[in-house]
């Protein structure tokens, strides 16, 4: 069926402009809490009764120290698997088969129903929504979208398409063979969902102007859909897209009630005549998956019960053949649609992109074996170890910096965030990794280091992070023993309404001005002048406003004092240098992008000074392949390498994974770090009996292991850098 713009039109102005009314679900049973993200539903085998063996409800389970998958039988939700794969953040299910991504080691995984590991294949990247069609799963990530099957107990690539967003959700309807997803910025799109490798044009629909966060598929007797849309609440539409109403929810003891995924189950149950609406929920009580009967919504918007549907019977033949050597789809006249990485008439011979790079061997469709010391899918990656790990602490860390003892480099110390509820803060440690104090703070996302500030008659070092919990500018003293204090004027206002994310300084050697950067995930930054009265009172003043990027979402970001700039990560897409005084332009300079030698998501940035102002390094965090970007400092800041962290030799400190925040002083400090430090985020901390720890760790490397693999590259440190100076 061909994409039919005006009844989408409709449907969506409807969306926005109907007078509907809504209708109230009690869910009826909960699970334990976790972190509960994605939810979907295993049917019984085609043609089997339920009264046999249950459908399943399948659940992510999000969190560091237990990540991995849950199942529970319906409709009683006892619990039937908790598999602990790492963090997870997708499920879904493809014919018998239970599907997962781990965040923490980027495989796609197929379990039965007992959690029999059949099928798995590394996909290297971001994402952050599935959905299926028959053996065909679309798999969403940064600005772009893979199709792959599964096959036989094997996954195969089928090819990959850009896009212009991040797609938070997504469905596939099998009746009309289209793929409808949506994201942050409001608005969904359409693409076809047929067998064909080449990009398929993409149907922009109309904005609903709130984040799309989930989307479902009531299947009805006759052929008719209904879709209901997770976008700040839930919305039913009709077959003929016309809004039927809202559906909010409630449960005994709990409040303020969020969805954030749903799921159907279109048989009848005990207690559940019409089937079962499954959501992913959270609430006063936490974040949990319930279950609610599908008959009020469906009697309420006069939606005629279908509960003979089995997505079994929406498979069709498939166009994988053994012709094309089930690397290809029969095409037209007798020729093969030959799948990314395959090529000839029949689809026969693979290949890898670069070659593996010169450092490993072509095992299959993009598939390399690297040789000792290289990672990556290329085998580009320059595999290097940590020294130390900081003792476990909070739930959620992100960033850390480093300050630098100003009499006794040995002395210094690394500081980290904990942007969770629980324990929120900044945490110091001694460059073994051990804790030796924190402060308490609200949220703090990201942390910075100013020297030489004048604090009424004296001059001290500043942390500065931007506190999510109140959106304000949050500076503490570090006192010359290297502990954190309070400090007046700690807690600066932003503007209002403007939500912070991301945070950087800046101190210009052009005016002896010191400035804060904070940033909004809609990419505005914001800059303030830092000052202080004769008395010791910190003040800010807003002196300008900017978009960092395209547009994308934004958090990192870093200044390079000598030469004005400030470097901005945009998650989905780059690497970006601004002027970094408050009259500088408000254009910007790509440095790199994931259409040149970056991966998504770009998360932490920072610079290595050097020698001289075009001496030294910018590195960068690419989350979705756990690496790290190395560039030169120098204009026009050319590519210099991609490393990743793998376990230390004696299995003492775990790899990192899933990497968020990074910064680096090219400093000596030690005899374990001669040409300085590099500390970096590490999502999920693997302890050295294979369990994983609940809280946050952070891996320290000498920055001499990272630049020593290339000639030259340490000539550039300033092994007597002195931040003070």
């Amino acid at each position: 069926m061909k994409f039919k713009t005006s009844i989408f039109y409709y449907l969506l102005c409807t969306a926005v402009v109907a007078q509907n009314t809504t209708v109230t679900v009690s869910i009826t049973g909960r699970t334990d809490t976790t972190e509960a993200d994605k939810v979907a539903i295993q049917y019984p085998s085609f043609g089997g009764n339920s009264s046999h063996w249950a459908p399943l409800l399948i659940g992510n389970d999000g969190s560091a120290g237990t990540g991995g998958f849950r199942t529970w039988t319906l409709p009683a939700l006892s619990q039937r698997l908790d598999k602990r794969t790492g963090r997870t953040k997708l499920v879904t299910t493809v014919g018998k088969y239970l599907v997962t991504l781990s965040q923490e080691d980027s495989f796609i995984r197929a379990f039965d129903t007992n959690g029999k590991e059949k099928a798995s294949k590394k996909i290297w990247g971001d994402f952050s929504s599935i959905c299926v069609s028959g053996q065909y799963m679309y798999l969403f990530g940064k600005k772009q979208v893979r199709m792959l099957a599964l096959l036989d107990k094997k996954f195969v690539e089928i090819t990959v398409y850009t896009l212009p967003i991040e797609a938070e959700a997504c469905v596939v309807s099998p009746r009309t063979q289209r793929v409808l997803f949506g994201g942050s910025d409001g608005v969904v799109y359409a693409l076809n969902a047929i067998e064909k490798v080449l990009a398929q044009p993409l149907s922009t629909v109309k904005n609903l102007g709130r984040k799309v966060e989930s989307l479902g598929i009531y299947y009805g007797p006759s052929g008719e859909e209904h879709i209901f849309v997770v976008a700040d609440g839930m919305k039913v539409f009709d077959s003929k897209f016309r809004l039927l109403g809202d559906v909010s929810f409630k449960a005994f003891g709990a409040k303020k009630i969020e969805i954030g995924d749903i799921a159907f189950f279109q048989q009848p149950l005990a207690n559940f005549s019409q089937g079962i609406m499954a959501v992913a929920m959270k609430s006063s009580l936490g974040k949990q998956f319930g279950i609610a009967p599908l008959a009020g919504v469906l009697s309420e918007f006069q939606i005629a019960a279908n509960t003979t549907y089995h997505p079994v019977k929406e498979i069709g033949n498939s166009k994988i053949c053994k012709k094309c050597n089930y690397q290809g789809f029969c095409a037209d006249e007798g020729k093969c649609d030959c799948f990314i990485g395959t090529a000839g008439t029949s689809c026969k011979d693979s290949f890898c992109q670069g070659n593996c790079s010169g450092h490993g061997k072509c095992i299959g469709a993009n598939e390399c074996r690297c040789e000792k010391g290289w990672d990556g899918p290329d085998c580009s990656f320059v595999i290097v170890q940590p020294s130390y790990e900081t003792e476990a602490n909070g739930e959620d860390g992100d960033d850390p910096a480093v300050w630098i003892h100003p009499t006794d480099a040995s002395l210094s110390r690394v500081i980290t965030t904990t942007k969770s509820t629980a324990g929120a803060g900044l945490t110091m440690f001694d460059l073994t990794g051990k804790k030796v104090g924190s402060i308490s703070a609200g949220e703090p996302n990201n942390v910075d280091v100013l020297y030489n500030i004048t604090l009424g008659s004296r001059k001290v070092d500043l942390a500065y992070a931007a506190c999510r919990k109140d959106n304000t500018l949050c500076l503490f003293e570090i006192t010359n023993n290297g502990t954190l204090v309070n400090v007046s004027g700690g807690s600066q206002p932003t503007r209002k309404g403007f939500k912070v994310y991301g945070s950087c300084v800046y101190s210009s050697k052009k005016t002896g001005k010191n400035y804060l950067f904070v940033n909004a995930k809609d990419a505005t930054y914001l800059q303030y002048e830092l000052t202080s009265t004769p008395d010791g009172q910190l003040n800010t003043t807003l002196v300008r406003q900017f978009i960092g990027g395209n547009g994308g979402q934004v958090e990192g970001c870093v200044s390079d004092d000598e030469n004005g700039f400030i470097f901005v990560g945009e998650e989905p897409y780059g690497l970006w240098r601004f002027g970094a005084e408050p009259n500088s332009s408000p254009e910007g300079f790509l440095v790199d992008s994931v259409n040149g030698t970056l991966f998504a998501d770009v998360e932490g940035v920072t610079l290595v000074p050097g020698k001289t102002k075009d001496d030294g390094f910018i590195l960068v965090s690419c989350q979705g392949v756990s690496a790290y970007n190395v560039y030169q400092r120098k204009l026009p800041h050319k590519f210099v390498m991609t490393f990743t962290i793998h376990p230390s030799e004696d299995g003492k400190v775990d790899g990192v994974t899933n990497t968020d925040g990074v910064t680096a002083v090219g400093k000596k400090l030690n005899k374990d770090f001669p040409y300085g430090i590099l500390v970096v985020h590490d999502d999920v901390n693997q302890l050295p009996n294979g369990e994983r720890s609940s809280q946050a760790s952070f891996k320290m490397l000498s920055l001499e292991k990272v630049l020593a693999s290339q000639p030259g590259l340490l000539k550039q440190i300033d092994k007597e850098w002195n931040p003070r100076s």
